[in-house]
């Protein structure tokens, strides 16, 4: 087994070491257990963004197998007696849109030689048994084999260490692990389905899946070293960021999400509208200008007469 997977060994450990050397050197991180988790987050974010053409077909995948399954439905009620032809009609109806049933877990089967190596890297990290680009390696190795996180080493499980401490951060990262699982696939399921695609076996099926596979992950993570369950919760917060913004961006029709989606449009081009009318009605209506103060009038006094003047304005006498 080690022999067929070396190579992804090798890669996964070198994409390690190199993000270690980045945080230790460049960002000047000295804290051993922090550049290691550093380093898996780093290895995360790697994989994760190759793995981005295949999450949006991911998502398409699973909108359309949601969508079809009316049509599906009446296909199998047509043909419920003949299953050779109730088969051709399915695949041909998926031909027809566009669907791949199998592209909704890709994303997933591609990630697991990744998270399976991983955790036969720091499984030897934890028995002294350097795997990968750590055997050349042994300066690196000796200071993987000490990382610790939240001082328990990210290379002890919870069923082989013997540390309270450690079982305890364990369980807690098991537990965030085993929830994000689910909400991950909860938020597809409720926020970007229409009703009628919640309906039938089909969607039974995958109601079924939203709990069990949470389940699985909740048993399974008590063999998981630290380090891995560190990755796959990464994983699963990145999983939930792009799902938010490609069913923001995307939703499908006749969904909470296109709703909320047609509201934020309606929201904008009010704003727009009103910002538009501001400015119109400011160009033909401009402010008019400020009257200008008048000039305070002075009013002049009227000069003196002497008064042989004023006897000779005054009335003149009637002669009798």
């Amino acid at each position: 087994m080690d022999t067929v997977l070396s190579p992804l060994y090798y890669l996964v450990s070198w994409i390690m070491i190199g993000w270690h050397w980045v945080f230790h050197n460049l960002v000047g991180i000295s804290h051993d257990g922090v550049t290691w988790a550093l380093a898996i987050i780093g290895l995360v974010i790697v994989i994760r963004i190759l793995l981005i053409p295949l999450f949006v077909r991911q998502i398409k995948s699973q909108r359309n197998m949601q969508m079809l399954q009316p049509q599906v439905r009446e296909i199998q009620k047509k043909y419920k007696g003949d299953r050779e032809r109730l088969q051709q009609e399915t695949l041909k109806l998926y031909k027809e849109t566009g669907t791949n049933p199998f592209a909704s877990c890709l994303p997933i089967l591609l990630q697991a030689p990744f998270l399976f190596a991983l955790f036969r890297v720091l499984d030897g990290v934890a028995k002294g048994r350097p795997r990968g680009a750590f055997a050349s390696q042994p300066g690196l190795f000796e200071q993987a084999e000490n990382a610790t996180i939240f001082g328990s080493p990210l290379s002890a499980t919870f069923l082989e260490s013997d540390d309270l401490q450690t079982k305890i951060i364990a369980v807690v990262m098991v537990v965030l692990m085993t929830l994000t699982t689910f909400l991950t696939q909860r938020q597809i399921m409720r926020k970007n389905m229409p009703k009628e695609a919640l309906e039938g076996p089909f969607a039974q099926q995958q109601k079924i899946l939203l709990y069990v596979l949470p389940l699985v992950f909740a048993v399974s993570g008590a063999y998981f070293p630290l380090g891995v369950v560190l990755y796959w919760l990464v994983s699963n917060l990145w999983t939930m960021s792009q799902q938010f913004y490609v069913i923001r961006r995307m939703p499908a029709p006749g969904t909470p999400a296109e709703e909320a989606h047609r509201r934020r449009l309606e929201a904008k081009a009010r704003k727009r509208g009103d910002a538009v009318a501001a400015s119109t009605v400011a160009e033909a209506d401009p402010a008019p200008a400020t009257p200008a103060t008048p000039a305070k009038t002075v009013r002049q006094q009227p000069k003196r007469n002497t008064r042989a003047q004023r006897k000779n304005t005054g009335p003149k006498k009637r002669k009798r």
